[in-house]
């Protein structure tokens, strides 16, 4: 028989607080734990899924994009093609957020070297 885990000892394993878990099964990305006694009990395929989700929210995917993952593709699609997809839109959009981030650096760096009396006399350092 397989080992199976209380909510509590699967928070530990994760570094998770218990509500997450009860989190992830109420928006449907962990699937419901079994019960026994009451209490909740997380079966290997639960772990492994867990395992997945938190790999994926460490690297920046957020729920829905985790959601996705899991669900947005068709019966039969390859976990590496899923990956990938999810993985170049992901890329795309952290290309564009290092510009913006790029553009605060400069803005941030004019507006400190403003010697003027009055902050929207600085204007002319950030428009430059």
């Amino acid at each position: 028989m397989e080992e199976e885990l209380a909510i509590s000892d699967v928070a530990r394993v994760f570094g998770l607080r218990t509500s997450a878990i009860r989190y992830y099964e109420q928006i449907g990305i962990l699937p419901p734990a079994m019960r026994r006694n009451g209490q909740r009990r997380y079966n290997n395929s639960a772990l492994f899924r867990l395992a997945v989700v938190q790999r994926a929210r460490e690297t920046g995917f957020t729920l829905e994009e985790i959601r996705e993952l899991f669900f947005g593709f068709p019966p039969g699609t390859r976990p590496p093609k899923r990956w990938h997809q999810l993985s170049q839109r992901k890329i795309t959009e952290l290309r564009e957020r290092m510009k913006r981030l790029k553009l605060m650096k400069r803005l941030l760096k004019r507006t400190e070297e403003c010697r003027r009396d009055v902050v929207c006399q600085c204007g002319d350092n950030i428009l430059r």
